[in-house]
């Protein structure tokens, strides 16, 4: 990873992180109902909230998780600019959340995964699981943040 990239656990503003999802492939999987409102949830709520940004300050990568400390990670976000993909980023986004949450040898981490991010996750080690049961009848009406 590039060393001017620094990663720490901060809040950003719900605005602050729109502008981020333009830059990325995760603008897609938010539903558009009451949008502003549930990201400024989002980003005030996670238990865990790590930010990569660049040398001039500006965000480059995000992972947002809930975690019990105890047992279990679920990342509900992870991105990376797309000027900044390939870099290694998303890895150690990953490998904080996991240490930061209590570390691999007590934490198991969940996610769902967009289908062009399994190659990613795969090549961190995870699987495809079955198991996972859901309850879904939230509104949602697809749109890409831009």
């Amino acid at each position: 990873m590039n060393e001017k990239v620094k990663i720490k656990e901060e809040r950003v503003s719900a605005e602050e992180y729109i502008d981020f999802l333009k830059r990325t492939d995760l603008g897609s999987q938010y539903p558009k109902e009451r949008f502003l409102e549930r990201i400024r949830k989002l980003v005030n709520n996670a238990s865990i909230s790590l930010i990569a940004r660049n040398e001039n300050g500006l965000i480059i990568g995000v992972l947002f998780g809930l975690t019990d400390y105890a047992y279990w990670l679920y990342v509900t976000d992870l991105g990376v600019s797309r000027d900044y993909e390939g870099q290694g980023i998303g890895t150690q986004l990953m490998k904080a959340a996991h240490d930061k949450a209590g570390g691999e040898k007590n934490i198991a981490v969940y996610l769902i995964a967009n289908e062009n991010a399994i190659p990613f996750y795969e090549k961190l080690g995870m699987e495809k699981a079955n198991d996972v049961m859901q309850y879904n009848h939230i509104e949602w009406t697809g749109f890409t943040v831009q």
